[in-house]
């Protein structure tokens, strides 16, 4: 482990790692990685945001990939979750009061971390629950980011056979009555990782190693399922920022990116919803599971590429 990141053999963090911690306005420590470009010229910088249950380390490929094509990257562990405070004391329950949380926490990681040490101009990109957080976050990032990528936002359950409107009440009736700490899924981390062959997020065995070997080495990092408190707000922002007068309101120009054999959010709510975004486009790329980024070549490149074409300035990217 270095001082602030956690390696595995086949997982070092990037030679141009820094960061730290800053402490939110309700007393919650914050880990973040601040990574210099390294090539030139410079293009600005890349605010990467992870997904539930997902750690900076996860990105170490992806942060090389982005200062690579000369951009800075900065990125935080989302509290309750990986080198972050738990918000409560059982540290496997994934759990959130509101994702009004993660965007306040994302505002001042602009104002304390991004806009005073970070070099301009700003992209985000983010995947699924982050994905939705950048959504969230949207009216303050006007004047701060210039364009967004978002991979998978997590709007809804595949096949799920009611309306994520229902599922919010639901989940606010338990909430109501003092369950929302209870799982709402899944249950703890299990003692052993899941094996590649049902494994639901990619189809490459290569990265699907390398990821669950840092929550292996490093089980600290890693969360069991979402509670019930966690899923109503994941269903609070959803239905927030899928109100056509929110949507209507979204300044920032959006290339949102669907996984074809998504078996974790829904990919017909991701489509519909990117062709209501004024500024926003759709890619899909068939056979890709949830976590692009963290798939085969034959995908990652695809969304890689996606990306060149739609940030300035990255056309000339490796």
């Amino acid at each position: 482990m270095t001082d602030l990141f956690y390696q595995t053999p086949d997982n070092p963090p990037p030679e141009n790692a820094a960061g730290g911690f800053f402490t939110t306005r309700d007393r919650k420590n914050i880990r973040y990685g601040v990574f210099a470009a390294t090539t030139r010229p410079l293009k600005g910088t890349v605010v990467l945001l992870t997904g539930r249950n997902e750690c900076i380390e996860k990105y170490f490929e992806t942060i090389r990939d982005l200062c690579g094509r000369g951009f800075g990257v900065a990125t935080l562990d989302w509290r309750g979750q990986g080198g972050s405070d738990r918000l409560i004391g059982d540290r496997q329950r994934g759990y959130v009061r509101s994702f009004r949380d993660y965007a306040s926490d994302l505002e001042q990681f602009f104002e304390e971390v991004v806009l005073p040490d970070c070099r301009g101009p700003y992209y985000i990109l983010a995947h699924s629950a982050g994905a939705v957080v950048a959504l969230l976050a949207s009216p303050s990032m006007v004047n701060r980011v210039r364009r967004m990528v978002l991979i998978a936002p997590f709007l809804t359950l595949p096949d799920l056979p009611v309306s994520i409107s229902t599922v919010r009440r639901v989940c606010a009736v338990f909430c109501a009555i003092g369950l929302g700490r209870l799982y709402a899924a899944m249950g703890p981390r299990p003692k052993e990782t899941t094996p590649f062959e049902i494994n639901k997020v990619t189809s490459d065995p290569a990265r699907y190693r390398r990821n669950t070997g840092i929550y292996e080495a490093w089980p600290q990092l890693a969360l069991g399922g979402p509670t019930i408190r966690w899923l109503k707000a994941a269903a609070e922002a959803s239905v927030k920022i899928s109100d056509p007068d929110f949507m209507g309101a979204i300044q920032v120009p959006m290339l949102v990116i669907a996984a074809g054999a998504d078996q974790v959010v829904s990919t017909k709510a991701v489509e519909a919803y990117a062709r209501r975004l004024r500024l926003g486009s759709l890619l899909m790329i068939d056979g890709a599971r949830h976590e692009i980024l963290q798939e085969k070549d034959l995908y990652r490149e695809q969304l890689l590429a996606a990306f060149d074409a739609f940030i300035p300035g990255t056309g000339d990217a490796p």
